[in-house]
């Protein structure tokens, strides 16, 4: 593994991701909190269930169990209310199967758009400790995908905060001020930097 060196003014944290896109955002996010973020590509544990944070909670007990360091993993959902609730915990299977314009097309002579992301940051220790954090964006879903930005269901998401423009059609620092994501890693920032130490190093053996 190789070595980290942060300054003593910067905490640093492990998120255990293969999605370049959420660690981009979540990067930004926690550098505005002083927090620098470290990828992990570890295979952690995905397990089926119903509950969003279920699923953070025990993939994030699997990573840093296998890489013994502090470690958070995100998981998020769509709910769609006239589905509902559908894709939910499912949101990245649905994509990978019926992608967004399955989604568009399930709605289709559908009045009730509205519907919302849920963010799940779960932070474990390496002795198995685990804390979860929850974000919430309402919105609702465009009557056609829209922009190029972001990944998933982003470009048929409109947030309530940034009404007629989807996530989609936004930069990430854009995106990061209404997000569900963002609000889950700034609740998770808040808490870190008050219960980790002010400079961490990790070096390899």
């Amino acid at each position: 593994m190789p070595t980290y060196e942060i300054s003593p003014c910067t905490k640093l944290i492990f998120f255990a991701t293969r999605n370049m896109h959420k660690f981009n955002e979540a990067r930004s996010v926690l550098a505005e909190c002083n927090i620098a973020t470290a990828m992990i590509k570890v295979k952690a544990l995905e397990v089926q269930d119903d509950d969003i944070e279920n699923i953070a909670r025990l993939s994030a007990i699997d990573a840093a169990r296998k890489i013994n360091l502090p470690v958070i993993v995100e998981d998020a959902g769509l709910f769609i209310d006239a589905l509902n609730g559908f894709p939910g915990p499912y949101s990245s299977y649905v994509y990978r199967t019926v992608g967004k314009e399955g989604i568009i097309k399930l709605l289709e002579g559908v009045s009730n758009r509205e519907a919302y992301f849920k963010s799940v940051v779960a932070f474990c220790s390496p002795d198995g400790n685990v804390i979860c954090f929850e974000g919430i964006a309402e919105g609702k879903i465009a009557m056609e995908p829209r922009g190029s930005s972001g990944f998933g269901f982003d470009p048929i998401f409109e947030p309530a905060e940034q009404p007629g423009k989807t996530f989609g059609e936004m930069s990430i620092e854009e995106k990061n001020r209404f997000s569900h994501r963002a609000k889950a890693l700034r609740k998770f920032a808040e808490w870190y930097r008050t219960q980790a130490s002010s400079a961490f190093i990790v070096s390899s053996n």
